[in-house]
């Protein structure tokens, strides 16, 4: 079976991927920091499988450490999750954001073509479509973004088409994800931010739960059904399995090739929605006040997922309620994160 080497596999969205490969087969080899992670998570992991997972603490800014990883495993493919992802943070820190994001991809792309692997799955996000583009976003839209951390992810994106186009045995899938929420239904593993969560779905549960005191709605006046945000949330488990449906075509396809996905749900659902849905789910009473809008923030985005759908077989099969209710599983059970 595979080997599959998981950058930012501690992370919320690479815990659960690991999850789906370990319980499929795959032999998955971890690389993390953990400077946003917990090493806790990869033990729940393999309490939920009951499979090891090969664990290294490793930066990928430090090159030599990646090389003998390679050296020491027969990887067969690689998918790739590191990095800082806060969209606040990134305006106030751009050059960390570009240092981290952008170099340390590049060393892990370098180790890669040392070792002749050449089969990535790319963990993008819509934030490359920009706030120009017209919704529902489809894959060929032009790229551009809004925010140091979304110019990472269109970078790399490009790094990938440069290097498809002067070598091409890189065989790659770029995933955009939307809004990921919920977590695993074992309770075991979910989000766990460090700090003042930067997310909607973690600040809920941190309010329900008592941690917070109640959620800002950033926005109370935008041409939408309730005059909030609306956005394409997308379950965590749902999203994790997108990623062994495109390692999947990764190894079957017979020519390499670079392709991009939305993985959304092809719908929106406003910030009181959710909200809504979240004190249906737990029975708890959610306070919120209405705040100004935020800088960069747009009205309304959601995934055109027809192509995910038809190249990799792949769409959402979990609902709102169960993006809800396995959140408020989690965060009820673990009250302070993995600590």
């Amino acid at each position: 079976m595979q080997t599959v080497l998981v950058t930012g596999g501690a992370g919320f969205i690479g815990s659960h991927t690991c999850v789906e490969l370990l319980e499929r087969g795959y032999d998955v080899v971890v690389v993390d920091n953990l400077c946003n992670s917990s090493e806790k998570s990869l033990a729940r992991v393999q309490q939920i499988t009951g499979k090891a997972v090969t664990f290294y603490q490793v930066d990928l800014l430090d090159k030599p450490a990646l090389d003998e990883i390679f050296a020491n495993h027969e990887i067969d493919a690689v998918i790739h999750f590191a990095g800082l992802k806060a969209v606040g943070e990134s305006t106030q820190i751009p050059l960390t954001y570009y240092h981290n994001n952008l170099t340390g991809t590049l060393m892990l792309l370098e180790s890669m073509a040392q070792a002749s692997v050449f089969n990535l799955v790319f963990s993008s996000s819509a934030t490359v479509y920009g706030d120009k583009n017209p919704i529902p976003y489809v894959e060929h839209f032009p790229l551009s973004s809004t925010s140091p951390y979304g110019r990472t992810k269109v970078m790399i994106e490009q790094f990938l088409q440069d290097a498809h186009a002067a070598d091409n045995r890189w065989n790659v899938s770029l995933l955009r994800y939307f809004n990921p929420v919920g977590a695993h239904p074992s309770g075991l593993i979910g989000e766990d931010p460090n700090g003042i969560p930067n997310n909607l779905m973690p600040f809920i549960t941190q309010v329900a739960v008592g941690k917070r005191e109640q959620l800002s709605v950033f926005g109370g006046d935008y041409p939408t059904h309730d005059g909030t945000g609306v956005r394409d949330y997308i379950h965590v488990v749902d999203l994790a399995i997108g990623h062994i449906k495109a390692l999947e075509k990764l190894a079957q396809q017979e020519q390499a090739s670079i392709e991009a996905y939305n993985l959304g749900a092809g719908k929106g659902y406003s910030v009181l929605d959710v909200v809504k849905a979240f004190e249906h789910a737990s029975g708890q009473t959610i306070a919120y006040t209405i705040a100004p809008r935020r800088a960069g923030d747009i009205a309304e985005f959601y995934a055109d997922a027809n192509k995910a759908k038809a190249e990799l077989d792949w769409e959402v099969t979990l609902d709102l309620d169960a993006m809800c209710r396995d959140a408020w599983n989690w965060q009820s059970n673990n009250p302070e994160g993995y600590v």
